[in-house]
């Protein structure tokens, strides 16, 4: 803020009482802290090649004013004092807006300097210059009025050694020549040389003010670019999978936003080992993307994930001055400027980021910032991905224990002179291979062969342990009793209540005995369970129908009936479970009957290709188990 109240080149403005005359000698050495009146001479050669920053200070035609963070004046060059008719001390020692206080009269948008404050703090919270357009700010003309003015401020933080604001300067243009000349362009000094000669001074610097809001704007939409960018990275990295997946997110969408060349993510395998994934630009000839180090070896990445350090290598000279082999490296790849950081997240630390270009990147901070997000959400993805990997391969290993136990209660059917009995099981493919589906076959002590076919609730391990403690029992139960299979199944449902099995369960048991002349009874009882199928010889196929009885585990005091069924030799009795028969969207009834159409037109094969015919009709995808017991009387 400051002027020439009057237009002339001699200060105007009034001073406080007492003031001593205005400062002959340069500007001191410090802003605001002038040597004592009675400080000896300093006879201390100067060295002639280095300037001396106040006398340049004072020399500077452009009018700056040096402001304390809180907004105090601690100094002004000449240009200033002159521009403003003040003194240094009128301003020093004085908040800014105190010394210049505004008119209260004005009708300016910004009579109060708000806009002019803001700038000041902007600058000072930000630590980075601000440019305000053209503002009017009225001042004293020394009489007790004010004067109209124009002004074109820049706004710049002197910044102390740890990054902090020490200082403001603000940069001060009285443009009110300018502005009236706009506005009257037949303003009658116009036609003199030195007001011609003061336009062209204004209109440069406003044209070189203009390109430095050019450049901040630029500033501001590449920062915006690179923020849509990193959400966009952060989105895709957590739909990855894999590692493969990450470093693929990383390598072609987070590095397009530094301007590289290639990159790699870099996985601590062990307390030794890096595991890189190197995009295809970055890796040497001969070298796969995907590569494992040793955290001791030379290169960025590794001392990075070794250290924790970041590292930053700008050039091509600082490459080869790293270690031989990033020089060698560099060489083969043609990759100059590298930089590395490392990814760490609660656990750890846990790999590397690293970035290479084929030139010198001039990064800035705000480079360096994108490339520690890019890494902090790295470390987060990767941290998810190990967790998942983790996950899934503990449930591996316990699915897999429960599919070795089920398939080991799958047992071989019997061999029987006059019976032929093959059994199939398919698993659903979204279940993991695990159910609670079962079959069996097994001699009793009588002769009769049993016939087993059930399906406990559920479709994971605990389904598979029920599925296993039900068949064992039942086993057992008819084993010892010897009965008929409602009696068998009335027992193994008191025995599975008293026992604490607690579950429910479909079943139906059934048991071919021999009644002469190559003849066979089928006897069953059923469970709530999908009725058998009967294939006579001729091709005909019929539904054991029958009503059914309650489930396992509901009621084991309402008794059990048994149902039979005169098999002539040549006849089929297929036993199954409803993943055979239930499609999504239809009745039981649909499928069932398009299992029999299925059997009559698959009657004339063997009997182990039948079983195989019938399951190859699923196309190879169920949404349930499928178990499947078919027994033949040979003849």
């Amino acid at each position: 803020m400051g002027a020439r109240a009057n237009g002339s080149d001699e200060p105007t403005g009034t001073r406080h009482p007492g003031a001593g005359p205005p400062p002959s000698s340069p500007a001191h050495p410090e802003p605001g802290h002038a040597p004592p009146d009675n400080a000896p001479p300093d006879h201390t050669p100067r060295d002639p090649t280095r300037p001396d920053h106040a006398d340049l200070f004072a020399a500077m035609p452009t009018p700056y004013l040096v402001l304390t963070p809180q907004l105090v004046i601690v100094d002004a060059n000449p240009a200033y004092l002159a521009n403003t008719g003040r003194t240094r001390e009128d301003l020093v020692g004085r908040p800014v807006f105190e010394a210049f206080p505004g008119n209260p009269h004005s009708t300016a948008p910004d009579a109060s300097g708000s806009r002019i404050r803001a700038s000041l703090e902007r600058a000072r919270d930000t630590c980075r210059p601000h440019t305000l357009p053209v503002q009017e700010f009225d001042i004293p003309d020394g009489s007790g009025g004010f004067t109209k003015h124009f002004w074109s401020l820049i706004s710049v933080p002197v910044l102390d050694g740890e990054g902090r604001c020490r200082h403001l300067m603000q940069r001060v243009e009285d443009i009110t020549d300018y502005v009236r000349q706009q506005a009257m362009s037949d303003h009658p000094s116009g036609r003199g040389r030195r007001w011609h000669r003061r336009v062209l001074e204004v209109e440069s610097d406003l044209f070189a003010r203009g390109a430095e809001l050019r450049a901040a704007r630029q500033a501001e939409a590449d920062t915006a670019r690179r923020l849509a960018a990193l959400s966009g990275v952060a989105l895709a990295l957590g739909r990855a999978e894999t590692l493969d997946d990450l470093a693929r997110v990383v390598n072609e969408r987070g590095l397009v936003a530094l301007g590289a060349h290639g990159g790699g993510i870099g996985v601590c395998d062990g307390a030794h080992q890096l595991r890189l994934v190197l995009t295809d630009g970055i890796a040497p000839v001969g070298v796969g993307p995907d590569t494992v180090l040793s955290l001791d070896a030379p290169y960025p990445s590794c001392v990075a994930a070794r250290t924790g350090a970041r590292v930053l290598l700008p050039d091509r000279a600082a490459t080869e001055a790293f270690s031989p082999q990033l020089a060698r490296l560099a060489a083969a790849t043609g990759v100059h400027a590298w930089a590395a950081v490392p990814l760490e997240s609660g656990s750890g630390r846990i790999g590397s980021l690293s970035v290479g270009w084929m030139h010198s990147p001039g990064l800035e901070e705000s480079d360096l910032e994108l490339l520690q997000a890019l890494a902090g959400q790295s470390a987060l993805a990767l941290e998810r991905i190990r967790a998942r990997a983790d996950e899934r391969a503990q449930h591996a290993v316990v699915e897999g224990m429960a599919e070795a136990l089920q398939r080991s209660l799958l047992t071989e059917p019997p061999e029987a002179e006059d019976l032929q009995i093959v059994v199939r099981y398919l698993p659903a493919a979204s279940l993991a291979q695990v159910g609670g589906d079962w079959y069996d076959a097994f001699l009793l002590g009588d002769g009769r062969i049993a016939l087993v076919i059930g399906d406990v609730t559920g479709h994971d391990r605990h389904a598979a342990a029920a599925m296993a403690q039900v068949r064992n029992v039942l086993r057992g139960v008819a084993h010892s009793g010897r009965g008929s299979p409602g009696a068998v199944l009335g027992a193994l449902d008191r025995a599975l209540l008293d026992l604490q099995v607690d579950t429910l369960a479909t079943a139906a048991l059934a048991t071919v005995e021999e009644v002469g002349a190559g003849d066979r009874l089928l006897r069953w009882s059923n469970a709530g369970h999908p009725p058998p199928l009967l294939l006579d010889p001729d091709g005909t196929v019929t539904v054991l129908e029958r009503e059914p009885d309650l489930l396992l585990g509901v009621d084991p005091s309402v008794p059990r009936s048994d149902h039979t069924q005169l098999l002539a030799p040549g006849s089929t009795v297929l036993l199954y479970t409803d993943g055979l028969v239930e499609r999504r969207g239809a009745v039981l009834d649909e499928g069932t009957a398009w299992l029999a159409g299925a059997l009559a037109r698959w009657a004339h094969l063997p009997l182990e290709a039948l079983c195989d015919r019938l399951l190859a009709e699923l196309e190879g995808s169920v949404d349930d188990d499928v178990a499947l017991l078919a027994v033949r009387v040979r003849g």
